[in-house]
């Protein structure tokens, strides 16, 4: 691998993590104070693994984000590619800013489906520029599909 590929790679990456650790801001303090208050479904991961998931899936992003970026700016469809790639990185930010910021589950929950839209339409468009790039971040919609129920139970269990 060239060396501006590598630089291209580690930027791709980077910008994901900083991005997700953006996110982190308006989770770290309410994990201990209000999430611990909320009444949760049976199926909710142990808070440890949050942590660890999110990088991964995170720096599988960052790959993604690189390989679609490898096939050339000058091409439409890697600009329009890496257009939605970033709104649904502001979408996942954001719904981090309304459930554990502003501890709004209801609008979260509405977030969380526009997200999980925007992260599927991110697959399809990625697909199309490097089949690698929209299947390494299946794990993603999952782990929001995941994320999308437990946002549901929260709001429901807790009124």
């Amino acid at each position: 691998m060239k060396i501006k590929n590598i630089l291209k790679l580690i930027i791709a990456i980077a910008i994901c993590q900083l991005i997700g650790n953006i996110g982190t801001i308006f989770t770290i303090s309410a994990i201990s104070t209000w999430y611990v208050t909320l009444q949760k479904p049976s199926f909710t991961p142990p808070n440890w693994l949050f942590g660890p998931v999110w990088t991964t899936l995170f720096t599988l992003i960052g790959i993604s984000l690189y390989l679609v970026w490898n096939k050339g700016l000058e091409n439409k469809n890697v600009k329009s590619s890496i257009f939605i790639f970033f709104l649904q990185l502001v979408l996942n930010v954001f719904w981090s800013f309304l459930f554990f910021g502003l501890k709004f589950p209801f609008y979260a929950f509405i977030e969380i489906i526009i997200l999980w839209i925007a992260i599927a339409v991110t697959i399809f468009k990625f697909y199309n520029v490097s089949k690698k790039a929209g299947l390494i971040i299946i794990p993603y919609l999952v782990w929001v599909s995941v994320a999308l129920a437990l946002n549901y139970y929260v709001w429901i269990l807790n009124p």
